[in-house]
């Protein structure tokens, strides 16, 4: 689960710094000054504000549930966050080549307004959408984890949100080496294991539920990597491996890959249609 959280976070901190580095690079290129860079950080910390109200919000909600209902809700909560991570990978697919050239078209038209607030408003819907969808996808993770547990939950928010500033700087530095678009692309497929491995979270919680049969396994390869081991457990929570899966994990695979394989042809068709 550790694994899982320091992904979440590195990803979704990549897109906001994405986001903010764009525009904070655009004002520095047009010499804005301090009035549009308090905007900008303005809009940062409201938006940063609005995902932690947020997720307060959510877990003091869950709190006033009994154990079942919490447990339903948090089911429900990882397969809205599969489908969440589904609609990310499609919202980059079909903006990603053209996110920095209509960030600064918007832009460009504020400064002619002299007007920054829409600086402030660019910066603080990315934050908060960013923000908010970690909260929806961390739910599980923070409203489950014991208080022993509570120190290694915060080291991989930490880690994640580190490796997520690392990962910027490097980009930023090497860009004719890694360019960001090569950077979505190579994310969008571990993104989309990683919803897999929510969706197969959101089957075991089913079957365990009663709400699937439970079935003898089909076939194990715990021989070969066991998901109960440091490394299988690792690669289980970041792509839905199962060594030994029954009948409703298979289902839920074959589920999900044909789901995500049919809306991505949908999406590419559209595209198409619209270039021509």
């Amino acid at each position: 689960m550790d694994g899982q959280i320091i992904f979440i976070l590195w990803r979704e901190s990549v897109e906001a710094l994405l986001v903010i580095g764009i525009l904070a690079g655009w004002l520095a290129h047009e010499g804005a000054g301090r009035r549009a860079a308090r905007f900008l950080w303005g809009g940062v910390l409201t938006g940063l504000a609005l995902a932690l109200t947020f997720a307060l919000t959510l877990l003091g909600f869950s709190k006033l549930l009994s154990a079942d209902v919490r447990q339903d809700l948090m089911t429900v909560m990882v397969f809205v966050a599969a489908g969440l991570i589904v609609q990310m990978v499609l919202w980059m697919r079909g903006h990603g080549r053209t996110l920095k050239r209509d960030l600064e078209a918007g832009l460009k038209a504020a400064a002619i307004r002299q007007s920054w607030w829409a600086v402030f408003v660019l910066a603080m819907a990315a934050v908060a959408r960013e923000g908010s969808e970690t909260v929806v996808f961390l739910y599980g993770s923070l409203a489950a984890a014991k208080q022993s547990e509570m120190a290694g939950v915060l080291a991989s928010i930490a880690v994640g949100v580190a490796a997520a500033g690392a990962s910027y700087a490097a980009l930023r530095a090497g860009a004719r080496f890694m360019p960001w678009r090569g950077f979505f692309r190579v994310s969008e497929v571990m993104l989309l294991l990683l919803g897999a491995a929510l969706f197969t979270t959101g089957v075991d919680d089913l079957v365990s539920a009663g709400i699937l049969p439970f079935g003898a396994p089909l076939w194990d390869m715990s021989a070969v990597l066991d998901d109960g081991s440091r490394i299988g457990g690792l690669i289980s929570a970041l792509t839905g491996y199962r060594a030994a899966p029954d009948a409703a994990t298979l289902g839920g695979w074959i589920v999900y890959w044909a789901t995500v394989a049919g809306i991505l042809r949908w999406q590419s068709r559209s595209l198409q249609a619209r270039l021509a």
